[in-house]
């Protein structure tokens, strides 16, 4: 049976090499390379080869785990593993120059998430967590801040540009958090963002219907560095539904009254065949 360990060692070793034939292509696309899956859902040849790469490397050593990843979705293997893979987080940015993407995969064992890792390329920062074990950053130890009142805090979100019909949901969690929080930023990488929520750069984060490709590994850094992550109810559906705010416990808290007056009745999305 394999360990935690040997499965986040994995993890990281992969996103790394992954990430290097990302950045060897950075800049370099062609207008063959792009394509669009739905409106403004990028995706290149990049993301395919990216996670062409990182499910070969799984399968070289874990041949019975079962994959689920963007761009091929759900494989049919029968498994107590999940490996849940992003293998380009942040397209948009990566088709614009715009050095702000990563590498996230993450590792559940039956209900329970245990390895997880986000690459920030073109920053070379490997932020990697197991289970029970803390969560770090090139080798050192991460934490979440200790900001505690939300006029304090810089927060991070993401546009809802596949839940178009809940934008005035959004708008009004948006406009609440903007005029009482100290700052906002939108990064165009969720991986990224709950990255930052763990080793403490942003105070707290929230966004509407994820997939949990996007934020398994985010998730399990964020609990390991102390944060707390939830639904909009202060639910545990997050990786499930997609709706997630992730943060440290002081500014959670405040954030969840924003999110439970206007979020808490937005439908999530149902991965839980797969979750």
């Amino acid at each position: 049976m394999e360990s935690s360990h040997q499965l986040l060692e994995k993890s990281r070793k992969t996103a790394v090499e992954a990430g290097e034939l990302l950045r060897e292509g950075f800049g370099r696309l062609r207008s063959g390379d792009v394509s669009m899956k739905g409106y403004g859902d990028y995706v290149t040849t990049m993301d395919h080869a990216s996670e062409a790469f990182i499910i070969n490397a799984i399968k070289e050593t874990y041949p019975d785990h079962r994959i689920y990843a963007e761009e091929s979705g759900l494989d049919a293997q029968d498994s107590d593993y999940l490996w849940l893979i992003d293998p380009l987080d942040g397209t948009a940015n990566y088709v614009h120059g715009i050095p702000v993407y990563s590498v996230s995969i993450a590792v559940k064992k039956k209900n329970q998430l245990v390895a997880g890792v986000v690459y920030h390329v073109e920053s070379n920062e490997l932020f990697y967590a197991e289970s029970g074990k803390g969560a770090f950053l090139n080798g050192q130890p991460i934490r979440v801040s200790q900001t505690r009142s939300l006029d304090k805090a810089m927060l991070g979100t993401g546009f809802p540009w596949r839940s178009k019909p809940y934008i005035d949901n959004y708008i009004k969690t948006f406009h609440q958090m903007f005029f009482e929080a100290a700052g906002m930023r939108r990064m165009g990488s969720a991986a990224i963002d709950l990255s930052y929520v763990a080793c403490g750069r942003l105070d707290g984060f929230w966004e509407m219907h994820l997939r949990s490709y996007d934020i398994g590994a985010g998730i399990l850094l964020t609990r390991e560095a102390g944060g707390i992550v939830s639904d909009f109810t202060g639910g545990n559906t997050c990786l499930n539904s997609g709706n997630i705010l992730a943060a440290n416990p002081h500014v959670h808290r405040q954030l969840l009254e924003v999110t439970r007056e206007h979020l808490c009745q937005v439908p999530g999305i149902d991965d839980s065949q797969v979750c």
